[in-house]
């Protein structure tokens, strides 16, 4: 089940009002919208964007009212608002990173728990992962695990694929799995973070091109908003959020935005304990001037 992350502090930056309309544009399983939908009735409007047909389709079942749900990235933000005519938008949310439907319940090896295909595509992407890992030259599979993953054994990780794959094509997570564990030392096995899980989160980036993806989307959320309409983006690792924050900044010193937050906000202990997701989460907000 997917539980909203940062829900109130989400509202709070976002102080949806009595028929104002929002753009979600990473819908998951639509709880920020719903709560915003609550708020911002009984004529405004949410445009939801998103890019897993599966998701999608699971959201259009629940027939939300005053929802425009459109299977799309958001990396196409400005034609998705423009093709669906929609207009004075007072708000504007990123909740970044993977759904818990694509961990619990897509098959398309985006958990490194289970044995499923290399796939680890959102929506329609030019490859999967089975191609870049297969296909791609062994420096440019260390480039993207070191720094997308941050991944301090990327070297040795990107040499073992490269061995395992003249055998035989890599096909599935526990393949991939194994090889990380023949590439690291025995310690590293055994840390909180699971050893492939900077493997797996880098090969999952440059599946979907989501670091490139949210650097095309901001501007374009900017450019939509209203003046005084509020952006507010959670992430959920450093990659993310230092888009995020240099992004704000190069805003600020111009003088097209002010902040709503001076330091990210991060879940309270309570919120942490009942949803491990929301441990890593940071929200950054701004208004635009």
């Amino acid at each position: 089940m997917h539980i909203p992350v940062l829900l109130k502090e989400v509202l709070e930056c976002l102080n949806p009002g009595k028929n104002e309309n929002f753009i979600d544009c990473t819908l998951n399983g639509g709880g920020h919208t719903q709560a915003i939908l609550k708020m911002n009735g009984p004529n405004g409007k949410v445009l939801g964007i998103e890019w897993d047909k599966e998701i999608h389709a699971n959201i259009q079942k629940q027939k939300l009212e005053r929802l425009i749900a459109i299977n799309d990235s958001y990396a196409n933000l400005k034609n998705i608002v423009e093709e669906n005519n929609f207009n004075n938008v007072s708000g504007i949310l990123f909740d970044l990173g993977m759904s818990s439907y694509q961990i619990d319940e897509a098959e398309r090896g985006f958990s490194f728990t289970k044995n499923q295909p290399l796939i680890m595509a959102y929506g329609e992407t030019d490859k999967n992962a089975k191609e870049i890992i297969n296909k791609y030259p062994q420096d440019k599979l260390e480039k993207i695990i070191s720094e997308y993953g941050e991944e301090k054994f990327a070297k040795k990780i990107a040499k073992k694929i490269a061995e395992a794959r003249k055998i035989k094509p890599i096909e599935t997570t526990f393949d991939l799995v194994e090889i990380i564990k023949q590439a690291t030392p025995a310690h590293y096995h055994h840390q909180k973070l699971h050893f492939a899980t900077r493997t797996f989160q880098a090969i999952r980036i440059e599946t979907n091109q989501e670091l490139e993806n949210i650097k095309a989307a901001l501007p374009q959320a900017l450019q939509i908003l209203d003046s005084n309409g509020r952006l507010a983006i959670i992430s959920f690792h450093s990659l993310e959020d230092r888009i995020v924050k240099n992004f704000f900044k190069e805003q600020e010193q111009s003088g097209k935005i002010k902040l709503a937050t001076k330091k990210p906000i991060t879940a309270s202990r309570e919120e942490s304990e009942n949803n491990p997701r929301a441990r890593s989460a940071k929200l950054r907000a701004i208004i635009k001037i």
